[in-house]
C-alpha cells in the first residue's frame, strides 16, 4: 500500500467518526430540549393553579360549603375569612371537592367565581401537572441522555407528589 492511500483512508474514517459524533451530539441536544421542554409545560400548566393555592395576594380567601354538585364541578357557598362579602354559587372542581356538604378552604381567583383549594391538599393538588410532566420527563432523560440516577430521581418525585395529593384529597 502507498502512502498516499492510508492517508486517504484515514482522513474517510476520521470524518465519518466526525459525522457520527455530531449525529450523538445533536441527539443528546435534541432529548435534553424534549425534556427541558416536558418540565416548562409542566410548571406553566401547574403555575394557574398553584399561585391562587399558595400566595394569598390579592385573592379573597375563606370557606366553601359545597351545596350540589354536577358531572365536572360543584357548586355552593363562599364565606370571606376576612373583610369580604359572602357569595353564592361559587364553583370548584368536582376532583378536589368530595361532594354535597363538605366545608372546604378554598381561594377565589379575581374576577371569577371561581375558588381553588388551599392548604396541603390544594397545593399538591396544583402541582399534580408537574408531577406528570415529571414522570415523563424520566423516561426521556433515561432512554434519551442515559442518566439513569438522575431520572430515578425525577420519576420518584413526581409519582410522590401524585401519591401525596391522592391521599390528601
Amino acid at each position: 500500500m502507498s502512502p498516499s492511500s492510508v492517508t486517504k483512508r484515514s482522513r474517510i474514517r476520521r470524518a465519518g467518526e466526525s459525522a457520527f459524533g455530531m449525529l450523538l451530539l445533536a441527539k443528546t441536544a435534541l432529548m435534553a430540549l424534549l425534556a427541558m421542554l416536558l418540565l416548562i409545560a409542566g410548571v406553566w400548566t401547574s403555575w394557574d393553579t398553584a399561585e391562587p393555592a399558595m400566595f394569598s395576594g390579592e385573592r379573597e380567601r375563606g370557606t366553601l360549603a359545597v351545596g350540589k354538585c354536577g358531572d365536572d364541578e360543584c357548586r355552593g357557598a363562599f364565606t370571606p375569612g376576612s373583610g369580604g362579602k359572602p357569595r353564592d354559587g361559587v364553583v370548584i372542581s368536582k376532583t378536589v371537592a368530595e361532594g354535597r356538604g363538605e366545608t372546604l378552604d378554598v381561594a377565589l381567583r379575581p374576577g371569577t367565581d371561581e375558588v381553588v383549594r388551599t392548604g396541603p391538599a390544594g397545593m399538591l393538588y396544583a402541582w399534580v401537572p408537574l408531577a406528570g410532566a415529571l414522570l415523563l420527563a424520566s423516561v426521556v432523560v433515561a432512554g434519551g441522555l442515559r442518566l439513569r440516577r438522575t431520572a430515578w430521581v425525577m420519576g420518584l418525585l413526581g409519582a410522590g407528589v401524585m401519591g401525596a395529593s391522592f391521599l390528601t384529597l
